[in-house]
């Protein structure tokens, strides 16, 4: 199952500048372990060492957040967009 990845721009000098991803995956854990197969390094700042999603990162699959569904273990489909987005905190 191909999946579309969206990559922050803080990630993007892991992945060669790129701001999209394609990878085919059954869940958020395999896309991620995917990508960091290709971009070494992509996975620790995703997850922790739990293996679960690290505190300020949200993930999007097709606008809904993955911790509202199954977490990293959400099933994929054919054609799903994840969009990763760095938590923003701050201000007054």
């Amino acid at each position: 199952m191909a999946v579309i990845v969206r990559v922050p721009t803080p990630l993007r000098r892991l992945t060669d500048g790129q701001g999209e991803l394609e990878v085919s995956a059954g869940t958020v854990r395999e896309a991620i372990e995917k990508l960091d197969e290709l971009y070494p390094g992509f996975k620790e700042r995703i997850l922790d060492d739990t293996g679960e999603l690290r505190r300020f990162v949200n993930l999007y699959l097709n606008d809904e957040d993955v911790r509202f569904l199954k977490g990293a273990d959400t099933e994929l489909k054919d054609g799903d967009v994840l969009s990763i987005v760095p938590a923003i905190a701050g201000g007054r």
